[in-house]
């Protein structure tokens, strides 16, 4: 069956946003313990893009389908996780990018590289590394991971921050800070 993309965030209301969240089928990674640990020979370049044995993975449906199976550990280590094989992954910085945003109430809803909507809040919090000058901001996606926000999605954040004349945003009742402490 081929992958369907999710429609563009501008088009989704929140309700949307969040039946297509619910809707998603993720492997219940969590529920896994393999004994079986290796290295998976794989990266996660710092933009997001996916590489094996240093050739890129161009197909966006395979990298879907990996970014599902993927945890971090309390040591920031990222895995990949099957019911019978943990292997290891290397991750320049975040396991994705969030590549838009979009406010609705309050609610902010992320897309990533890898097609996952992410609606921020209490288990999703958003954080600010970095200095003042130069802020990296991540999301929360799930097991552990993250997605930096690219670029343009921090300049759509920035601007949604300074309507409410600080540099701050909230998402379903929690405020998040967009300049690091």
């Amino acid at each position: 069956m081929p992958y369907e993309p999710p429609p563009e965030l501008a088009a989704l209301s929140l309700a949307e946003a969040a039946q297509l969240v619910a809707a998603r089928k993720l492997p219940p990674v969590s529920q896994w313990a393999p004994e079986a640990e290796g290295d998976s020979e794989m990266r996660i370049t710092a933009d997001g893009r996916w590489f094996h044995q240093g050739s890129e993975i161009r197909r966006p449906a395979m990298v879907r389908a990996f970014a599902s199976l993927l945890v971090r550990d309390e040591d920031g280590q990222h895995w990949l996780v099957t019911p019978t094989q943990k292997l290891s992954i290397a991750v320049d910085d975040a396991a994705f990018i969030a590549i838009d945003v979009k406010q609705d109430g309050d609610a902010l809803v992320f897309k990533l590289n890898s097609d996952d909507l992410v609606i921020a809040g209490p288990d999703h919090p958003i954080r600010a590394e970095g200095d003042p000058d130069t802020p990296a901001i991540y999301v929360s996606v799930r097991h552990g991971t993250e997605a930096r926000l690219n670029r343009s999605t921090y300049a759509q954040l920035a601007e949604i921050a300074l309507e409410s004349g600080d540099l701050s945003v909230s998402s379903q009742g929690m405020r998040f800070a967009l300049q690091p402490a």
